[in-house]
């Protein structure tokens, strides 16, 4: 155990030293510019965000909030009482359904203004 032990003490010693030493010492002015990509900055870099991208993010969110919690409706057929786990999980993709549907209405999933 103590071997074992020490030998991933050792290579984890000699990684980290290996890590520090394999990057290059001196970096070029490319490195060193905000923009690695190559391209020259246009505008400016604090534009206003976008709520409508917000709340389609959050949208999103939500939805994959739902596949999470209704993943164990597939294991509900070994309960006692399978009905009762089907019944929440309807209740919950009507809810979210309705909540789309609400959101689409108002026109929070349009992009042009």
């Amino acid at each position: 155990m103590i071997m074992f032990f020490s030998m991933a003490s050792l290579l984890s010693v000699i990684l980290a030293m290996i890590s520090f030493w394999l990057p290059l010492i001196t970096p070029d002015a490319e490195k060193l510019s905000p923009y690695e990509c190559g391209f020259d900055p246009l505008g400016s870099a604090r534009l206003p965000y976008s709520m409508r991208f917000f709340l389609v993010a959050i949208l999103f969110l939500l939805f994959d909030l739902e596949i999470a919690l209704l993943l164990p409706t597939t294991w509900a057929m070994q309960l006692p009482y399978p009905t009762l786990m089907i019944f929440w999980a309807s209740i919950i993709i009507i809810l979210l359904t309705a909540g789309f549907i609400y959101e689409w209405l108002q026109g929070g999933l349009e992009w042009a203004e």
